[in-house]
């Protein structure tokens, strides 16, 4: 077997696989009906917007107390219960509308799916690594990135189509919720063996352990403030609706292809990295992929024709594909075990922070100032936030490969472990 699928062969990594890519299948058509369904209700960027911070709004509460459960929980038993939170806000979303229930009730609908992401994403980052070798880790990362973008191609293509077929967005709904519940089974066939964890009560220390370390782990912090800034500034997907139905005229199938094609990007270049060898050079080339991906994005706000904005999407999607390889790997890597849970927290309330918040973001710039203003502005930002963070992170420019940074790593936690206040000692890794 070549050695880029050897990491496929270990059955309880490809279930996690397997079921990644099953319920963000099902998450991603959720989001292109959710989207449409609202506009098409309200005509508002406003509402659009709404969507992102009724997210958010969970991860900014939940973040540090789901970081430190995670951590003091089996990790499987939390990945099954945020499957079964994500199922019922789609069977929710599915009954509200068939009734032509209120908007206010599906916010309260996503409301629910913002708690379950704030669980979900430490919990499924903190098993990953535990269960694949290290020396699997950034082939296993490139391969459940690469589901996750195979499903962001097919989920909202699929929705596209399936609206333009019955004119609503109920089937869509309820096949969310299906692919959740065989996610649920998959993960409870996953035999993963829990350390013995303390289920002791929280203590303030204990609960901030995973913002110190990421505070002072620079390349760490870098990383995932660039990616949290990029799609903060630069996300263009939230206004998609108001471009397929305003600007490209393309109706909800067209959407459905708008909301598919950075995905279909992200995929190839996830075949590309997984079939290469590891990066030689993930600094600069992050940096790189970040500062392509505010450009396209200035590109994307004033393409008029359908054809070119979808080319554009696409070389947007396989450049963010990059940061997420590298901040995805490195996360990991330098974190110990037992504050895994903890430190994924922050990691998806960075994440969580830029995707949701960046979408109200957009909405209000756009309601304001008009869509384009909002896109192209946003690309500008994201610029000037990539020469930012080259000048102030220098351990981002001299990164060389990533398994030298995971050498690094076990050196730095063997001769130097976490002091007596939980702050780990700064690393920094050369190219």
């Amino acid at each position: 077997m070549h050695p880029r699928l050897a990491t496929l062969r270990i059955p309880d990594f490809r279930l996690l696989l397997i079921g990644n890519f099953v319920g963000s299948f099902g998450l991603q058509m959720q989001a292109t009906a959710v989207g449409w369904e609202l506009y098409d209700r309200t005509h508002s960027a406003y509402a659009l917007g709404f969507v992102g911070l009724v997210q958010v709004v969970p991860l900014f509460v939940l973040a540090l107390h789901a970081g430190h459960f995670v951590d003091t929980h089996d990790r499987r038993r939390v990945l099954i219960w945020a499957n079964s939170a994500f199922g019922a806000a789609a069977v929710g979303l599915a009954l509200l509308s068939w009734l032509g229930g209120p908007v206010t009730g599906l916010y309260a609908c996503l409301l629910v799916t913002g708690v379950a992401r704030a669980f979900y994403g430490p919990a499924r980052n903190a098993l990953l690594p535990v269960l694949v070798p290290d020396d699997h880790l950034t082939n296993a990362v490139t391969w459940n990135s690469g589901a996750f973008q195979l499903a962001a191609v097919l989920g909202p293509a699929i929705a596209g189509a399936l609206i333009a077929v019955t004119g609503r967005p109920l089937t869509v709904y309820l096949l969310s919720a299906a692919c959740w519940a065989s996610y649920g089974i998959m993960a409870v066939r996953i035999r993963y063996h829990d350390v013995d964890r303390s289920s002791e009560d929280i203590r303030w220390r204990e609960l901030v352990g995973g913002v110190r370390f990421v505070w002072h782990t620079p390349l760490i912090l870098a990383t995932i403030t660039l990616d949290l800034m990029a799609v903060l500034l630069g996300g263009a997907t939230t206004l998609l609706p108001v471009y397929a139905k305003d600007i490209l005229h393309v109706g909800p199938a067209g959407l459905g292809w708008l909301d598919a094609a950075p995905s279909l990007g992200a995929v190839a270049m996830a075949v590309w990295l997984a079939a290469r060898p590891p990066m030689r050079h993930a600094g600069p080339t992050l940096l790189w992929a970040v500062a392509g991906f505010g450009a396209g994005t200035i590109l994307f706000g004033i393409a008029r024709a359908f054809p070119i904005a979808l080319a554009i999407l696409v070389a947007i999607g396989a450049l963010d594909m990059i940061s997420v390889v590298v901040r995805s790997t490195l996360v990991p890597l330098l974190t110990p075990d037992d504050m895994r849970g903890r430190v994924g927290a922050i990691n998806s309330l960075f994440i969580g922070t830029s995707n949701q918040f960046g979408g109200f973001e957009s909405g209000v710039v756009a309601g304001a100032f008009g869509p384009v203003f909002s896109v192209v502005s946003g690309g500008v930002g994201t610029l000037l936030v990539v020469a930012a963070a080259a000048w102030y992170w220098p351990e981002v420019r001299h990164l060389g490969s990533l398994q030298t940074a995971g050498a690094g790593a076990a050196d730095a936690a063997h001769s130097n472990p976490l002091d007596p206040d939980g702050i780990h000692i700064s690393l920094t890794t050369g190219g």
